[in-house]
């Protein structure tokens, strides 16, 4: 980025075209200074490339001065190696702090005091600036930006160790319980099978114990599949939010600004909470002796009708006796 600034004055800070304080801030060949924005737009709408202050006629669309050399810390801009030459010549501008150009300068001032955030408060876990340390946290221990800095990059190093680890234990997880449910789902299909094939060979009465069968066993898969089901979407969402996290502190330990860390450090969200997986397992349901109970039930369906059977056979026959012991001639069998 560069700037246009040739003193401190109030004026000599707003773009002539927006009338506001300079955003972005470039410099045209003839000397004047503008919002990049604004004098971007004020040419698109133009045929001839004329400066709106001295009305210098460009040929083309001149180049605008863009690389920034310095940034000031108390103007709160950069500047292009042209416009930074006042702070090297004017006294009163020689005494203002420059350092290595930097985006948002005023992010980097104490709002209270208007000076450098350079220190970091162990008991408020802020940035302050030297100010701060004789006033508000003067009983607190301060310590300079990079040491914390190295502190809190050495732990974000160790959270990151940490977090990886744990998504691959929950991926395993993830395939043991897919395992379990396969071998689930082959073992319902050979159960069904089996009884399938003894209870087909039975007569049209007994196609509802088939069906029983059938019933009970897919329920019982369904359970165990609902409860593989819901493990793996916490599982899931446990892999997501860690890897939000480790998202999270790689990006932030990428960054090399000490402010800027610090202070994204300080929003960093806690590790989110997780489950102990060591204990957690999905039982596949057992069917040992599912096809008994459909047969014990099936025989006693078969011998209530049976008896329903032997009864009136009993009933049929007694009334056979009854009807032998009469007239001959009106006697009649049933």
């Amino acid at each position: 980025m560069a700037s246009a600034k040739t003193s401190c004055t109030e004026d000599n800070l707003l773009c002539s075209i927006c009338l506001d304080v300079f955003r972005n801030p470039v410099s045209t060949r003839c000397g004047h200074n503008f919002c990049r924005t604004c004098i971007t737009k004020f040419w698109d709408k133009k045929q001839n490339y004329n400066c709106p202050i001295c009305n210098h006629l460009f040929q083309t669309r001149p180049d605008l001065q863009l690389k920034a050399v310095k940034s000031c810390l108390v103007c709160l801009i950069s500047f292009c190696q042209t416009h930074l030459e006042p702070h090297q010549r004017v006294a009163g501008l020689k005494k203002h702090r420059l350092v290595e150009p930097t985006d948002r300068l005023e992010d980097r001032m104490c709002k209270k005091h208007n000076q450098l955030l350079e220190l970091f408060c162990m008991n408020d876990q802020v940035c302050v600036c030297q100010i701060c340390t004789e006033t508000d946290h003067r009983f607190h221990h301060a310590v300079p930006l990079k040491e914390e800095y190295e502190v809190k990059m050495a732990k974000l190093g160790k959270m990151e160790a940490e977090v990886q680890p744990m998504v691959q234990e929950r991926q395993k997880n993830i395939q043991e319980i897919k395992d379990t449910v396969k071998r689930s789902k082959v073992d319902a299909d050979r159960e069904i099978a089996d009884g399938l094939q003894v209870i087909t060979a039975l007569m049209r009465c007994i196609e509802k114990c088939q069906d029983d069968l059938n019933q009970m066993v897919k329920e019982r898969l369904k359970s165990t599949e609902k409860q593989a089901e819901d493990l793996i979407k916490e599982l899931e969402q446990e892999i997501e939010d860690l890897t939000n996290r480790s998202s999270e502190v790689k990006q932030l330990s990428h960054t090399k600004d000490h402010l800027h860390f610090l202070q994204g450090y300080k929003s960093l969200k806690n590790s989110p909470p997780t489950r102990d997986w060591t204990t957690v397992e999905v039982c596949p349901p057992s069917y040992v002796g599912t096809l008994r109970r459909s047969l014990d039930q099936l025989e006693e369906t078969l011998n209530i009708e049976m008896k329903k059977l032997r009864d009136a056979e009993l009933k049929r026959v007694q009334q056979y006796e009854v009807d032998m012991t009469l007239d001959p001639d009106t006697a009649h069998p049933v």
